[in-house]
């Protein structure tokens, strides 16, 4: 049986080849390796062409939004932060458009960190900007380990349990819940963690990075969605 094709976000960077300084399509090996240890093959999607979306869903198995740089406040009408650093207009444009053809066509979705605030934009929700003025402390934007809680009866909580430490930095946080979504994750501090798509095949997002030392069962989970 072929392998599942799963397409994977990129960033679109500045990178140095000896003496040349060109922009290149980048992705941290990570995402590919956990694709491929699962059983997937995985395809770096540059955040190019908004005409080649579909095409991408037609093609693809599976999606992985992956993660990466705050959104772009303007995007769900908030005020411009100063503090989120310059946006890539480039990328989030073609990271929504993604995200909203793939939840059209039903296709096994898997959002990480940056992925899940995607997703949650796509459907129409909102991101509080900079979370650690909001909840008037640092500990999500520092690389501190903390403990998530998880709806056992939820896809993610079957998947992975119904509590996990993490240690992934973030100063953006899901604020109001796009259509569809339902929060099934959430911190000590009661900021949501992780969402699914109800009705959806498998869609799943989470506020941490996938491969979590060495847990690759999400992307398993996704790989075996895509095969059916």
């Amino acid at each position: 049986m072929p392998r599942p094709l799963i397409g994977i976000t990129a960033y679109l960077e500045a990178a140095r080849w000896g003496d040349w300084v060109k922009e290149a399509v980048l992705s941290p090996p990570s995402y590919a390796r956990a694709v491929e240890k699962a059983g997937g093959a995985p395809v770096v999607l540059p955040p190019l062409n908004l005409g080649g979306i579909d095409d991408y869903v037609r093609g693809l198995s599976g999606v992985i939004l992956a993660g990466g740089g705050e959104l772009d406040p303007s995007l769900y009408g908030a005020a411009r932060e100063e503090r989120v650093r310059d946006p890539q207009p480039h990328r989030d444009r073609f990271e929504l458009a993604l995200a909203r053809a793939a939840v059209k066509a039903d296709l096994p979705l898997l959002a990480s960190g940056r992925g899940m605030h995607v997703l949650n934009v796509a459907q129409g929700g909102t991101l509080i900007p900079w979370l650690p003025e909001a909840v008037d402390h640092g500990r999500h934007a520092a690389a501190q380990a903390h403990r998530i809680h998880i709806s056992a009866s939820s896809r993610l909580g079957k998947t992975v349990g119904d509590t996990v430490e993490v240690a992934a930095p973030h100063h953006q946080a899901v604020k109001r819940l796009g259509t569809g979504l339902l929060a099934v994750a959430w911190a000590d501090d009661q900021i949501v963690e992780g969402v699914e798509l109800q009705g959806h095949r498998f869609g799943v997002g989470v506020q941490w990075s996938l491969g979590r030392a060495g847990d690759n069962r999400l992307v398993e989970a996704l790989i075996e969605a895509a095969r059916h």
